[in-house]
């Protein structure tokens, strides 16, 4: 049986081994991206409700060495954040923008290519449609025409159809699924890096919500906490 299902398969002809390429590589890009997004992925809501014990007791060396040895672009939002405790809301919020513009090509690299692969597979697979056919006119041309040469390029041609869209399938299936986890994590980032903000700039400090900072001309510092 196993002998029969690969001569079926070299009967798909040159391009069916290209398919096999491109799908050896979209299953290879697939496995690293859920594995490296999944390490990256963590329970947001706990990891700032510790930081946050942490700060209450004024350990901010303590949380800054909790973010270094949490993986994830949560916890370098969190960190840029704090490492920038003491700036204005603005300066504040820009180190944290910069921080989230670092980790965001980390999180979509490689889905470009997989979504490429989504694209290209059908179009390989279709090249070898046509070739399978132009080989199936050329045995009607011949004078010496066997059945033999007619079964070769029908084979050819929906061999290499098939393989195409097996191969198609799941990449658009893994890319979606895998953009999704991106946009999950991107979520988290944006509300990580609120509510750290928020924290920082009212609980820690001291500062009820909507005192007044020093914005500007400050070289970074805020104003003392009303009394």
């Amino acid at each position: 049986m196993a002998a029969i299902q690969f001569s079926y398969l070299t009967a798909g002809g040159p391009m069916l081994w290209v398919l096999f390429a491109i799908g050896v590589i979209g299953i290879t890009l697939t496995i690293e991206r859920t594995l490296y997004l999944h390490r990256g992925q963590i329970r947001a809501r706990d990891f700032i409700g510790g930081i946050k014990n942490i700060l209450a007791k004024r350990r901010l060396v303590e949380a800054l060495t909790v973010c270094e040895e949490t993986p994830g672009p949560v916890a370098a939002i969190v960190k840029a954040a704090l490492l920038h405790a003491g700036d204005n809301a603005e300066a504040m919020r820009f180190h944290v923008q910069e921080a989230a513009v670092v980790e965001l090509p980390a999180l979509e690299r490689r889905l470009g290519f997989l979504a490429a692969i989504a694209q290209v597979a059908p179009l390989v697979g279709l090249l070898g449609t046509v070739l399978g056919m132009i080989t199936t006119f050329i045995a009607f041309q011949s004078d010496f025409m066997k059945t033999t040469a007619l079964a070769d390029g029908m084979w050819q041609a929906l061999i290499s159809t098939a393989g195409g869209l097996a191969i198609a399938i799941p990449a658009h299936l893994a890319y979606h699924f895998l953009s999704g986890r991106v946009r999950a994590i991107v979520r988290e980032m944006e509300w990580a890096g609120n509510e750290i903000m928020g924290y920082l700039l009212t609980d820690y400090r001291g500062v009820p919500p909507g005192g007044v900072e020093a914005e500007s001309g400050q070289g970074g510092k805020h104003a003392e906490p009303t009394p």
